[in-house]
């Protein structure tokens, strides 16, 4: 075969240090358009962007040839840096150190998306420890509690 096709989608998930309530709708409103600059210019697609004061969730096709930690360590080193330069207030602003990402199927794009959208309403319920221990579980990922807040 000559070329290499693919179609990676993943959910990644990530918040503020300690879940600070740093991503007000103004600061949210400029960051999400920058934060998908970051993914297209790694050469990824970003479909949809979310989420409320103190985490994010991005649902992003990816790339074959790259990593995943090296996409999340480029975009929250840039973006840290661009809210620093853009909200001089939010001088303390920092991103966790880890994030959660996840498969996709094609087949299931439109549940992610909805569940994007639905933030905000979604976090009236459920807080983001409550949200992230739910979905790795979902996904069957493998972690010790103590171990996944900081």
């Amino acid at each position: 075969m000559p070329g290499t096709y693919s179609q990676l989608l993943i959910h990644v998930v990530f918040s503020t240090k300690g879940r600070a309530r740093w991503i007000s709708s103004e600061v949210a409103e400029r960051l999400y358009p920058y934060i998908g600059g970051i993914v297209r210019a790694e050469k990824g697609v970003l479909y949809d962007i979310g989420g409320v004061e103190d985490h994010v969730h991005l649902f992003l096709r990816w790339r074959a040839d790259a990593a995943v930690s090296d996409l999340m360590r480029t975009l929250k080193s840039r973006s840290t840096k661009w809210v620093h330069e853009t909200f001089p207030a939010l001088r303390e602003f920092v991103w966790q150190e880890g994030y959660g990402v996840f498969s996709v199927s094609k087949s299931q794009e439109d549940v992610v998306w909805r569940y994007i959208a639905e933030q905000a309403e979604h976090h009236k319920r459920e807080d983001f420890k409550v949200e992230l221990l739910r979905m790795l579980r979902a996904h069957g990922v493998e972690f010790d509690e103590r171990y996944v807040f900081d």
